[in-house]
């Protein structure tokens, strides 16, 4: 992962709405992943980090632990809905411009097969459509190192002017 990985550890941390909407989310979220602004605190929960991000493209890479298991000792589905909802979102905000925002309307998920604990991931968003008001993105969790497939999602944020 980046060796730019820092989280917010309090609100204050967190960059000013101000300083969010004077770029377009492409350069905020490239300023995330090179470590300028903090990632959210919900990344080092769960443990995943912007690894790779373009127009219409994020990757998040992250590896489930002990922590994010449920009783029945696999990796719980809401931590495959909170990696793929960070990385499509996310995609759709590199399509965001200066003075927007957005945020998730809905998403789905379908996990394919369980993620073994330990097991290093790739969440991948890409961009199908991102207007005016709304951005459709799609996503996959694969294993890093052989590509395996464990989880697709889709989804739809309302993008919002704001200045």
């Amino acid at each position: 992962m980046s060796d730019q990985r820092k989280y917010a550890q309090s609100t204050d941390d967190l960059p000013a709405l101000d300083d969010i909407l004077s770029m377009t989310g492409l350069e905020f979220m490239q300023a995330v992943k090179e470590g300028h602004y903090p990632g959210p605190p919900i990344g080092k929960t769960m443990g995943f980090w912007p690894t790779h991000v373009e127009d219409g493209k994020v990757i998040f890479t992250g590896t489930p632990t002990f922590d994010v298991m449920n009783p029945v000792g696999t990796v719980h589905g809401g931590w495959y809905g909170t990696v793929l909802d960070s990385c499509m979102a996310c995609a759709i905000q590199t399509k965001v411009p200066k003075g927007s925002t957005y945020t998730t309307l809905e998403y789905k998920v379908n996990i394919i097969r369980p993620i073994p604990i330990g097991t290093e991931v790739e969440a991948i968003g890409i961009v199908h459509h991102a207007g005016r008001s709304t951005g459709i993105a799609d996503g996959e969790i694969r294993g890093k190192a052989d590509g395996r497939l464990y989880a697709t999602g889709s989804t739809t944020c309302i993008i919002m002017k704001i200045k």
